[in-house]
């Protein structure tokens, strides 16, 4: 079985520095990272009594909850694709 070349990038996030190991392209790691990062600033600073683990866990929730919302705004395009070319 090939192996697929794996990438070594460290980010900093939220003031700590990662190691992520992966197949995605620098760039795209770090733009991920940067994106985390963002988040987490612009929840703290709505909600500065927040610790950096709420901070992540809400980052989190709210990144899944985006996630899911386009998935579901996806399956919704397909369908309409699917009738228009039917």
């Amino acid at each position: 079985m090939e192996e697929v070349e794996k990438t070594r990038i460290t980010v900093d996030i939220y003031g700590q520095t990662y190691t992520i190991v992966g197949t995605d392209s620098s760039a795209h790691v770090r733009q991920v990272a940067t994106m985390v990062d963002n988040r987490m600033r612009e929840l703290r600073a709505r909600n500065p009594y927040l610790d950096t683990t709420k901070v992540a866990v809400l980052t989190a929730v709210n990144s899944v909850h985006d996630y899911l919302k386009l998935q579901t705004e996806k399956e919704l395009l397909e369908q309409e694709l699917k009738k228009l070319k039917g």
